[in-house]
């Protein structure tokens, strides 16, 4: 059940492909740095593996449900290597990329790799528990990366500031 309400959280969140301020070092808030600032062909592109991860993410659901490690572990596995971005680019939209995209969105990037093959290593050898727990860190590393990069586009995620209170 808890899978099933992280796959609906992820669903709603991951189309993401326009992103708005970013902080600087020091938190200074920039603007036009990240994907905002990247060209409409580069755009495309991070749109078309949001989408693909999203539909990676929504079929692990049936396939894990009713037991189909290996079935899981392919589409964790198409996850894992689905860098469109990279396999697409040329070396000039790759300088284009390291550019404008903050480091931290390329770190969150990798991070959510690291987990689609950690999740394609663990249905492999086919340990329901785990599967389940990478599953909903790969959901929890969606949600991080959107709210520290496109509030803007999903409202709900923005940090409510803490109001001070006195006594």
């Amino acid at each position: 059940m808890r899978s099933i309400v992280f796959v609906v959280l992820f669903i709603g969140l991951l189309p993401a492909v326009s992103y708005g301020k970013e902080e600087a070092r020091g938190g200074d808030l920039v603007d036009g740095v990240g994907v905002e600032a990247l060209p409409h062909e580069l755009r495309v592109l991070l749109a078309e593996e949001m989408r693909a991860l999203q539909q990676g993410m929504v079929s692990i659901i049936p396939a894990y449900l009713s037991g189909e490690w290996d079935e899981v572990a392919t589409i964790a596995g198409k996850m894992e290597r689905s860098y469109i971005l990279k396999q697409r680019l040329t070396k000039e939209q790759a300088k284009v990329l390291k550019r404008v995209l903050p480091r931290a969105f390329i770190q969150r990037d990798q991070q959510f790799h690291y987990l689609a093959g950690m999740l394609e290593h663990v249905a492999k050898n086919r340990k329901p528990e785990l599967i389940n727990f990478y599953f909903s860190e790969i959901n929890a590393a969606c949600v991080e990366c959107h709210t520290a990069h496109a509030t803007h586009r999903f409202p709900a995620l923005k940090q409510k500031e803490v109001e001070a209170h006195s006594h």
